[in-house]
């Protein structure tokens, strides 16, 4: 998704119906395990009347102590990486699997703004990963720019997109 373009709710909910259909073309309840989004994914997919048949759970883990027991990422990983990393990315959406009983996962941690931007972390900075039950792992750098907003929209818009090609895949 062209980080310059900020979708619309009408286009979320889209992306959302893509996902509800590919869950429920392959039987496969979905998990999100959320930081930036502040639960913006879940929210989205559960806007659609019937989620319940292919929604399992969603997570929202801003801290370090809520990713650690929530999601089980390791301590070691966010005090060597930090939270916005691939690593942590990565460790989100397997514990979002491991515990919550979905057969697809989707996790986001990143830097919306309007603080809390690095050099090397700018605003904008986010991580997204998905898996499936017994898949592997993968995850995405993107750069959104923008306001809080707009960085957000972008994620859950690139989230929704990963998750049904995930589930198609």
């Amino acid at each position: 998704m062209d980080s310059a373009v900020i979708p619309s709710d009408a286009e979320l909910m889209t992306l959302a119906q893509d996902v509800a259909a590919a869950a429920l073309e392959r039987r496969v309840m979905v998990a999100t395990a959320e930081s930036c989004t502040g639960g913006w994914i879940a929210k989205t997919l559960t806007d659609l009347a019937g989620s319940s048949a292919w929604f399992e759970a969603g997570v929202v883990s801003y801290s370090y102590s809520a990713k650690e027991a929530l999601l089980g990422v390791n301590p070691r990983t966010l005090e060597r990486t930090g939270a916005v990393s691939e690593e942590t990315v990565l460790e989100m959406v397997s514990g979002a699997l491991a515990r919550y009983g979905a057969g697809v996962a989707v996790a986001v941690t990143g830097i919306a703004g309007p603080s809390g931007g690095t050099p090397e972390k700018p605003v904008g900075t986010v991580w997204i990963g998905w898996k499936r039950r017994g898949g592997y792992a993968h995850a995405r750098l993107y750069h959104f720019e923008g306001d809080r907003e707009a960085v957000r929209r972008q994620t859950v818009a690139a989230a929704l997109v990963g998750m049904t090609d995930e589930l198609k895949g």
